[in-house]
């Protein structure tokens, strides 16, 4: 950022949000980048304030708007190879035996996971790229069942390119208003984390009901032999 450039104001941007603002002041695209990489990392940290923030700095003449998508996304590729290297370093192997330590899940429903992301592994990755919560774990099985790495980066680009896309022109647009994509974002976030604890719920609930009607009929041939 040249010495003759304003500093925006950043409106609402404290907190992380200031933090964030602060690295696209300073270093610009390549700040944006490095905060986009670390949110793919840790996913707690808000890609719905990093994008839009981006796009209002883009907006204030900081960076260019070409350079907002350029950086963010290739931040984005970035921490998503990081959690693939993760996830392949870790291996089949070891998911195999630590799955076996876990309980009410079988080495089957391992299996058929396997079996599903073998079918369906290109369209998660790209579309999980894209689903709070999902865009930064998906990188992990993939990692895990050794997707083909350019596979991997050709769809991790192209659905990082559509999501940060949408929330850097979102902040570009709105201008000074650029944290309601926050609100939106985080409604969704938070529908997508219910979805999940409902699924997780109902699996259990369903493996709870089918070990104890096993543990019945056990119990019922225990009683019949000792009672014959």
């Amino acid at each position: 950022m040249g010495a003759d450039t304003p500093r925006p104001d950043h409106g609402a941007a404290d907190g992380f949000a200031g933090w964030a603002a602060g690295l696209v002041d300073t270093m610009g695209g390549p700040g944006a980048g490095l905060a986009i990489a670390l949110e793919n990392l840790f996913p707690p940290l808000p890609s719905e304030v990093i994008l839009p923030l981006t796009g209002f700095a883009a907006g204030q003449g900081v960076i260019g708007l070409a350079s907002a998508l350029f950086w963010t996304t290739l931040g984005s590729v970035i921490g998503a190879v990081a959690l693939y290297w993760i996830g392949a370093l870790f291996g089949q192997r070891r998911m195999h035996a630590l799955w076996a330590r876990l309980p009410l899940v079988k080495v089957s429903d391992l299996e058929r996971t396997e079996r599903w992301f073998a079918r369906h592994g290109t369209k998660a990755v790209f579309l999980g790229r894209m689903v709070p919560i999902f865009r930064s774990l998906i990188s992990v099985p993939a990692g895990i069942e050794r997707m083909p790495m350019h596979v991997f980066l050709a769809l991790t680009t192209l659905g990082s390119l559509v999501w940060n896309s949408v929330l850097v022109l979102a902040g570009y647009w709105l201008g000074e208003r650029w944290d309601l994509v926050e609100g939106y974002v985080g409604v969704l976030s938070k529908a997508v984390l219910v979805l999940v604890l409902v699924a997780l719920a109902a699996f259990l609930a369903v493996r709870l009901k089918g070990r104890g009607r096993v543990a019945g009929r056990a119990g019922g041939r225990a009683q019949h032999r000792r009672s014959s």
